[in-house]
């Protein structure tokens, strides 16, 4: 008869609490989940970000699968509340869940470091190998991307480097910001704490560097503008046309 000391080691435990307020997706997490209920146990599923963040403190889990967008505004709780356990309980793991890919919601997500983070794509979180790789790696404070939105990172990456802005100083960049909000030299210069000349100084520098010559039937403020709308458009957007932006979830 063996020792207890030879027994095999159990395979952990991994106490989850599901934040996601879309029924199909939620039962497809579930569905997942249930295949491997050996190894996992779910303690609460959650449709807001308030009712996961008590549901932390009541169960104390060591993983958190959370949607980026759920109620009350159904923008980016997710990160919020991937960023409020970062700091009230470090330990535990987020695995934070899009149905879109967005660089910006992931560079969020990972700004104050990697550990215990993951970003997926929901439509593998019904693939119950990468749902689990997932939960496994951020239980031991490891990081996964979706290979979906680092195909984006490098696209945006390698556009920022090749952008007509990216030669432009820190503070161009913010006259240039003013300028395509629509103010005049006076509001730049206000909102920045200038003058009105160096925000002029500045404006002159911005349209050598782009290459924008004098020209009268074309305002140069305009196609400035334009430039640097097109190349924030993948900072604010989550990925789609910005037209077509989907419901939540």
């Amino acid at each position: 008869m063996s020792s207890a000391s030879e027994l095999p080691a159990l395979d952990p435990v991994y106490r989850l609490v599901v934040a996601e307020d879309a029924y199909l997706i939620r039962e497809g997490i579930r569905s997942a989940l249930e295949r491997d209920k050996d190894e996992v146990e779910v303690l609460e599923y959650c449709p807001d970000l308030d009712s996961l963040l008590h549901a932390v403190e009541e169960h104390r889990p060591n993983v958190v699968i959370t949607d980026i967008r759920m109620p009350p505004t159904n923008t980016d709780e997710g990160i919020r509340a991937a960023a409020a356990l970062r700091e009230s309980h470090p330990e535990i793991g987020v695995v934070v869940i899009s149905q879109y890919v967005s660089p910006h919601y992931a560079l969020k997500l990972f700004e104050h470091g990697s550990a215990g983070r993951a970003y997926l794509l929901k439509e593998h979180v019904g693939h119950r190998i990468q749902l689990m790789e997932a939960i496994r790696e951020v239980s031991r404070g490891g990081s996964v991307v979706d290979p979906k939105v680092v195909d984006v990172l490098v696209k945006a990456r390698t556009k920022a480097r090749n952008s007509p802005l990216a030669q432009l100083t820190p503070r161009e960049r913010e006259v240039l910001a003013g300028i395509a909000e629509g103010k005049s030299n006076a509001a730049v210069a206000k909102s920045l704490f200038l003058t009105k000349r160096a925000v002029e100084k500045n404006i002159n520098s911005i349209f050598s560097k782009l290459n924008l010559d004098d020209d009268v039937d074309v305002s140069r403020r305009v196609i400035a503008s334009l430039l640097f709308l097109a190349d924030t458009e993948l900072e604010t957007t989550d990925g789609l046309p910005k037209q077509q932006h989907p419901s939540p979830n």
